[in-house]
């Protein structure tokens, strides 16, 4: 049985940081497309940002506009993990923030209809 649990939300103050973290058991993620995606009240769930393998050794990093050059997405894959640092965070980046998992290179990382895994979310709130 696969699952993703995400770690690391909680309140911050504006301009504050944040690292989220993904741990994935039941299966490896090396070779596929791990994405972090985050849903406001009353908004359809976003695209934040993804890594994606290309070739060995060599992925892809995709970041939404909203969040590039303030959070940065990585990948361990010796412990089939995901993380995102946030910095400079926004009251408007207060979300459930969801961690998502695909076991093959997928063509469109922003689309959520193409991830086969998802995590339960954490709640990321920040505060003006």
């Amino acid at each position: 049985q696969v699952q993703l649990v995400e770690s690391g939300g909680g309140l911050v103050q504006a301009g504050g940081s944040l690292r989220l973290s993904c741990a994935a058991s039941g299966r490896a993620f090396s070779s596929g497309t791990m994405g972090w995606f985050r849903q406001a009240p009353g908004k359809e769930r976003e695209f934040a940002a993804a890594i994606r393998w290309s070739s060995p050794g060599i992925y892809y990093i995709y970041h939404a506009d909203s969040v590039r050059g303030r959070f940065t997405i990585s990948r361990d894959n010796a412990k089939n993990a995901t993380y995102l640092q946030m910095n400079s965070l926004k009251p408007e980046d207060t979300a459930v923030y969801y961690c998502a998992a695909a076991s093959l290179r997928i063509d469109n990382v922003r689309s959520t209809e193409l991830y086969e895994y998802w995590g339960q979310g954490t709640q990321v709130t920040v505060s003006s």
